[in-house]
């Protein structure tokens, strides 16, 4: 579905789009259907979103960079239902941790893709010990059956 709009500024670095009630009811998945996104030619990722009683869609700032486009830019876009599996790429070293626990490892293969995301990309930052706390925190939660 292709519709021309404009991109929303939202706080001091966020954005998104308002996506009309007829394509996501054209989609015919959810309220809340996974989407490929293309605007400017650069495709992503992402699903619509209900916020405020209207249907949303983020636009980030590494979209936003790779498009080419900026908050406050009218642009056409074009949504696709996303029907891919959505998979979250897990670091080596929270894999081994996982493996070392059935409890967390059963409760993170039973979160959605979001859930995981959010839990994992905390995760991925340089600093080795701070890096280690993070995982055995992690895995400590989802042992607990926490997210």
């Amino acid at each position: 579905m292709k519709f021309r709009t404009k991109i929303l500024p939202a706080g001091k670095t966020a954005a998104g789009i308002e996506v009309p009630a007829k394509v996501v009811a054209a989609l015919g998945s959810s309220k809340r259907p996974p989407v490929r996104a293309t605007i400017n030619g650069y495709t992503y990722r992402s699903t619509v979103a209900v916020m405020g009683g209207k249907f949303m869609l983020g636009v980030s700032n590494e979209v936003r960079k790779n498009a080419g486009v900026e908050a406050g830019q009218t642009v056409d876009i074009d949504l696709v239902l996303d029907t891919q599996a959505r998979e979250v790429e897990l670091p080596p070293d929270f894999v081994a941790a996982l493996a070392r626990d059935a409890k967390a490892t059963k409760f993170f293969a039973g979160l959605s893709y979001s859930a995981k995301l959010r839990l994992v990309t905390p995760i991925n930052v340089k600093n080795p010990d701070v890096r280690k706390e993070r995982i055995a925190k992690t895995v400590a939660g989802l042992a607990a059956g926490q997210v």
